[in-house]
């Protein structure tokens, strides 16, 4: 065996190492990652005791605790949460979608510092605007009990600013192909819902997801909109109120069978477009 084989050999070898310990790294990482999930839905299927426990698996197992967040307001507060983000979703994506598509296609004066001046008022935080936001509402009688539109309307109203990610997907997409559809007769309208989105179908999908998934666990800005009034709760705000010290050890595992509620349909849709998302992401990081 000559010297080069010997290399060889030495690098693949070095090269197994390597990636054994890679992968033995993301299994430890995984399993820390799963833990408190495992732990959550374990508790939820807990019906000897509504207390929390110094133990993981259950003594009895049951459904009560499902039973018991299906006659509470639980229901409400999941609808509530459905409409906010659903609105919310689809909102977003058209605004930003067609927002993204100007900015990447039409040349127009003051497009840069248009382009600039959003980019710098999205990189303040959102916490700063929640007072003069809370007035507004209350102005206008969108919060309490009326703070499902409210949020729905907080939701997409700067949804503009998020152009970025979609615009750099879009300027991949060669512009010959809106040239020749102009030629054939094609309205601007007609380009975009007919020749681009069903070529940015990653950056559709990663729109609609991120736009879906903020609404869906939003808890500061909801709570403080609702104040208190249980009509206006989403989920995050009214699970909350059953960890108060009055109600803790009797809505325990109702609250985990709660969390294994709400995390569900979202994990599920999030693990079936995840390859899309994650082309979304990269597609648009290509070019700004």
């Amino acid at each position: 065996m000559n010297k080069t084989e010997k290399r060889h050999m030495g690098m693949k070898a070095l090269n197994r190492v390597s990636n054994g310990s890679i992968y033995v790294l993301l299994v430890l990482i995984s399993v820390i990652w799963l833990i408190p999930f495992v732990f959550i839905v374990f508790q939820s299927f807990r019906v000897e005791s509504t207390q929390q426990v110094g133990y993981v698996i259950p003594h009895q197992w049951g459904l009560q605790n499902y039973i018991n967040l299906w006659n509470s307001d639980f229901k409400r507060w999941y609808l509530n949460t459905f409409i906010i983000a659903l609105a919310s979703a689809v909102l977003v994506t058209i605004i930003q979608l067609c927002m993204s598509y100007t900015l990447s296609r039409f040349r127009f004066k003051m497009r840069g510092p248009l382009m600039r001046f959003m980019l710098i008022l999205g990189m303040f935080p959102g916490m700063l605007t929640m007072i003069i936001l809370y007035r507004v509402l209350a102005d206008i009688g969108l919060t309490q009990a009326n703070a499902v539109p409210g949020l729905i309307l907080v939701g997409f109203a700067s949804s503009g600013m998020g152009y970025y990610v979609s615009k750099g997907f879009f300027d991949t997409i060669p512009k010959s192909l809106d040239e020749a559809a102009r030629v054939d007769g094609a309205t601007r309208l007609q380009v975009l819902y007919k020749i681009i989105l069903p070529l940015a179908k990653p950056i559709v999908i990663y729109t609609v997801l991120t736009a879906f998934m903020g609404p869906w666990g939003d808890f500061v800005f909801a709570r403080y909109v609702a104040m208190g009034t249980s009509a206006g709760y989403n989920v995050a705000v009214g699970m909350y109120s059953w960890l108060t010290a009055d109600q803790i050890f009797g809505m325990y595992t109702t609250f985990c069978a709660g969390g294994v509620i709400v995390a569900l349909p979202v994990t599920i849709l999030f693990m079936c477009l995840q390859k899309y998302y994650v082309e979304g992401v990269t597609g648009g990081a290509v070019k700004g």
